[in-house]
């Protein structure tokens, strides 16, 4: 069956207005307006921790937030930069400036929206548990270390990127602690955690802003404290949003546009996977609470979209926000027209309130990017996880240690090709090859008895059941169990009821296996193969070798043609 357009592209915000009320949209414009408010220290904080500045990160917000609601797969999913991408674009901007990250941005908006076009949204699903958890963590930690210059009020003013010697840095510069700094800092992290205590209702982190924000205008104005730096000291902050412009790459010797792409490719492969990742995770947790079914390839080009237009406007990589999506829900969000107020309530913050914003203080900041990387952490599922299998565990440290001392996307290439081999030995290990000489009992095949007679094999028929898919990993296991037999039977009947399926290598392997057996005259039978396994047999012409009338539907048929060939 051939699939239509609307399976891969039908925005909820279409499908929710045919049934769209005034009581909906009062609710919608509730949490709209509450996670626009959650969302400004959030996009701010998060721009200058991505080596951009605040505007940049108000404006990812409410152009990319737009469009992933405007044409998202979800009713709920809340849009913009999140933490997940700070440590991959501090680096893109280290190496190849601002217009390599713009280029960056645009190529993984150009993978999402090809991920969504090819239907690749249910495989991003597939990422295991332990690769997400440990580059997730390992982001989490890289994070928190960033934020130790401005905490500290250190005043280095180049941080080096890699962590290592970061932390070499900030002790050889601990020396220089602005306890004023630290005081501030230490203060909004008690407000941000103490807040919910008193009122789930008010998003800590922008009550530490608001309050931290009055304290050091104070003490600058009126006690002479000048020491402690705002986001005004540091950054300019226009007053609208910035007419889009194309990228400018300055060139080196011998470098070419086409090179400058070559290289910037793993980077831009790597946020378009956690990009797709992030926000398909946070589409599936959305759905278990309002009960809704999402559009994974629908998403997929939303937020492809929302990355090719950005970056025109000076902002940055964006994705679905778990935690903003979340607070959009429990404060009523129900359509994507809360996504889209929230997008407005920004734009309003950035024309009418750019000068205030100029006033918060950078240790504040600090404080929330740190409770922001806490959650993210996740240290209670490496807890749970170190007590589960070893190999699980094993992946997720893999992955964990590499993000944070190399990069994601090494991280992320490492940990999936790490898990894809322990998936295959665990497949190898679960699969059984049982060898019978003289019976066969029914009752052994199940978790249940059959009560049913134990079938007799007949003189020089051995039967070999293979329990697991016929792939490269048993193919090898299988042909060493038959070389290692010195017996030779007249007849082989091979079982395949619980064959889900044959690769090329178990194919080759069976192929071999019964031109063998042929030279040596034993026949070959083979027993209970399912149709898809049949098909791939009789498109590789295996019949022409054994003949298709050895190729048997069941066990009992099979035994009763050896019977015939061993008389």
């Amino acid at each position: 069956m051939k699939a239509s357009f609307s399976d891969v592209f039908a925005p909820k915000l279409f499908s929710c207005m045919k049934s769209y009320d005034k009581g909906q949209f009062v609710t919608d414009l509730m949490a709209g307006i509450i996670v626009g408010i959650v969302a400004i220290p959030l996009a701010i904080a998060f721009g200058i921790a991505s080596g951009v500045g605040p505007a940049e990160g108000l404006v990812t917000a409410i152009i990319a937030g737009f469009f992933i609601s405007f044409l998202g797969g979800t009713k709920v999913q809340i849009g913009g930069p999140t933490g997940a991408f700070i440590v991959i674009i501090y680096g893109i901007i280290q190496q190849y400036g601002l217009s390599g990250l713009m280029i960056a941005t645009i190529m993984a908006g150009i993978f999402l929206i090809l991920m969504g076009v090819f239907h690749l949204g249910s495989v991003i699903k597939f990422v295991p548990y332990p690769v997400v958890v440990g580059f997730t963590g390992g982001i989490a930690l890289t994070i928190f270390s960033t934020q130790m210059n401005d905490l500290f009020g250190l005043g280095i003013e180049k941080v080096p990127a890699d962590f290592i010697h970061k932390w070499l840095c900030y002790f050889e510069n601990f020396t220089h602690i602005n306890w004023w700094a630290l005081g501030v800092g230490t203060f909004s992290l008690l407000v941000i955690i103490l807040t919910p205590k008193i009122s789930k209702k008010i998003p800590g982190s922008l009550m530490a802003i608001v309050i931290s924000t009055i304290l050091v205008i104070v003490l600058k104005n009126y006690c002479g404290i000048s020491s402690i730096q705002t986001i005004g000291d540091l950054y300019e902050l226009p007053s609208g949003i910035p007419a889009p412009r194309m990228p400018e790459m300055a060139l080196s010797e011998g470098q070419t546009f086409f090179s400058v792409i070559q290289s910037l490719f793993p980077a831009a492969f790597t946020i378009a996977m956690l990009g797709a990742i992030e926000s398909l995770l946070s589409a599936m947790v959305a759905d278990g609470v309002i009960g809704d079914r999402h559009n994974s390839n629908t998403e997929l080009i939303a937020q492809g979209v929302a990355n090719v237009v950005v970056p025109f406007f000076g902002g940055i990589p964006a994705t679905g926000a778990i935690a903003r999506t979340m607070t959009n829900i429990n404060n009523g969000g129900r359509t994507p027209i809360a996504g889209i107020i929230h997008a407005v309530v920004l734009l309003l913050v950035l024309l009418f309130l750019g000068k205030f914003v100029g006033y918060i203080p950078m240790p504040c900041l600090a404080a929330v990017l740190i409770i922001v990387a806490y959650n993210m952490s996740g240290w209670r599922t490496f807890v749970s996880l170190s007590k589960g299998p070893k190999s699980d565990f094993s992946v997720l440290i893999v992955t964990f240690v590499l993000t944070v001392i190399f990069d994601l996307t090494i991280a992320i290439e490492i940990g999936l090709l790490l898990a894809v081999v322990l998936f295959i030995r665990r497949t190898t290990e679960s699969s059984v090859i049982r060898v019978f000489h003289n019976e066969l009992d029914p009752n052994d095949s199940t978790d249940y008895a059959l009560h049913e007679d134990k079938l007799i094999i007949p003189e020089g028929v051995s039967v070999y059941e293979i329990d697991g898919p016929y792939f490269f990993g048993v193919a090898n296991k299988f042909d060493e169990i038959m070389q290692d037999l010195t017996d030779l039977p007249k007849v082989r009947v091979i079982r395949m009821r619980k064959v889900p399926f044959i690769d090329s290598t178990g194919l080759h392997n069976l192929e071999t296996l019964c031109l063998n057996s042929k030279k040596a005259g034993i026949k070959i039978i083979l027993s209970g193969v399912n149709d898809r396994v049949r098909a791939t047999l009789i498109k590789a012409r295996l019949q022409n070798i054994i003949g298709e009338e050895n190729i048997c539907s069941n066990i009992n048929e099979a035994l009763a043609k050896s019977a015939e060939y061993v008389k």
